[in-house]
């Protein structure tokens, strides 16, 4: 009477968990969030129905629901209208209590109507995928329990239950904004967690979705692997999914001899590598100024972070001993203060492409009549850039 259609080992029982869980991660990554929340990609009817149906049978998430929360996140990022940053929330509560934000920013009519836009309105998602949401889990407890009897069914599904609460909704959206490494400056929090995108189907690398939210594929760097690409790419060849958009790649060329209007879009197109190979050099320069200035390892590792933060954003004292960093070296004064008026060139939407010509102009004289090297020689990439 317990027993269930299927006798397993205890490692398949957790190799068929493992696998049930990985596919609702590359339905989540791949249509959730890149195809509805961004349309980075369109899905042919096979896969879109296919992940629309295994949402609702293992998750209880509404298509519409998800996609709406998930742009508003990114419209109000690490503001108090983001549903779910550590950044305002605190780490604990986004990391274990994720589900709970999820679910009462769904109750807020204004997110779904606002952000929700464009999601499937077709006959079964009116009739069953959304006002039946939570009849998809019961199904799946049933369908556990008849395989694999009452104890083991049990545990599966509630795995496959908690496996995008947990992941999703406490640990990309808290660890994601919070720990790991960034390859880009991007004005919100967000983090690569790991360079290897496979556990969680490729969401692990945050900050280059943050930076390049439209783009279908995640890793950026050549060290990093996106499976949720890799998965992409099959249904490529498959005929049921096409690329939309993908991040842009630096392209360089000669040196430009004059500085027109033609090279303040190539800086502005790729406005995220110039800022990532200026804080590159910035830190070269900080590490000069470190041997020379004789400070601590604790204030060296200081000087090198505080050159990829908003001063506006930063504690009180780290504010203040921002300001007296500067005060001890004129160098590192310069780098902060030519990394502001850098990021300016591309915030400014009220000047005139006339006015923005000339300001990129003067930010490469300036760089160039530094005395600093590494500024002079940034400048002149900065010539190189082309679009």
């Amino acid at each position: 009477m317990l027993d269930g259609m299927i006798d397993l080992p205890w490692w398949g029982y957790v190799v068929f968990t493992l696998a049930m869980t990985h596919v609702t991660i590359a339905g989540v990554t791949i249509f959730l969030h890149r195809h509805q929340a961004h349309r980075a990609l369109e899905l042919g009817p096979i896969a879109s129905h296919f992940f629309r149906f295994w949402m609702w049978l293992t998750t209880g998430m509404v298509t519409k629901e998800w996609a709406a929360i998930h742009r508003k996140h990114h419209a109000k990022c690490e503001t108090p209208e983001d549903p779910h940053s550590p950044q305002i929330l605190g780490l604990n509560r986004v990391l274990w209590g994720g589900v709970f934000l999820y679910v009462r920013e769904a109750h807020n009519s204004d997110t779904i109507a606002r952000y929700g836009h464009g999601t499937p309105a077709d006959w079964i998602e009116r009739t069953i995928y959304t006002p039946w949401h939570k009849l998809g889990i019961v199904l799946m407890l049933a369908i556990d329990l008849i395989l694999f009897g009452v104890w083991p069914g049990a545990v599966i599904w509630l795995i496959q239950v908690l496996w995008i609460p947990f992941w999703a909704a406490g640990v990309i959206n808290g660890v994601g904004h919070f720990w790991g490494y960034r390859n880009f400056a991007s004005a919100d929090a967000s983090t690569n967690i790991l360079p290897i995108g496979i556990f969680i189907g490729g969401e692990e690398l945050h900050n280059n979705h943050h930076t390049f939210a439209t783009s279908a594929k995640l890793s950026n760097k050549w060290y990093e692997f996106d499976i949720g690409w890799l998965y992409i790419r099959i249904l490529e060849m498959l005929g049921q999914a096409r690329v939309k958009k993908l991040a842009p790649r630096a392209r360089f060329g000669g040196v430009r001899g004059d500085v027109d209007l033609d090279t303040l879009q190539a800086v502005i197109t790729h406005r995220y590598d110039v800022l990532a190979r200026y804080l590159a050099t910035a830190r070269q320069v900080a590490s000069e100024e470190f041997a020379r200035l004789k400070l601590d390892a604790q204030e060296g590792r200081m000087m090198k972070r505080l050159l990829g933060e908003d001063f506006d954003t930063l504690p009180t004292s780290m504010r203040e001993r921002l300001t007296q960093l500067c005060d001890r070296s004129e160098k590192f004064n310069q780098m902060i203060a030519m990394r502001t008026e850098l990021e300016a060139l591309w915030a400014r939407s009220t000047a005139s492409h006339e006015q923005l010509v000339k300001q990129l102009q003067d930010w490469i004289a300036r760089a160039e009549a530094s005395g600093i090297r590494q500024l002079e020689e940034f400048s002149l990439n900065l010539r190189r850039y082309a679009v």
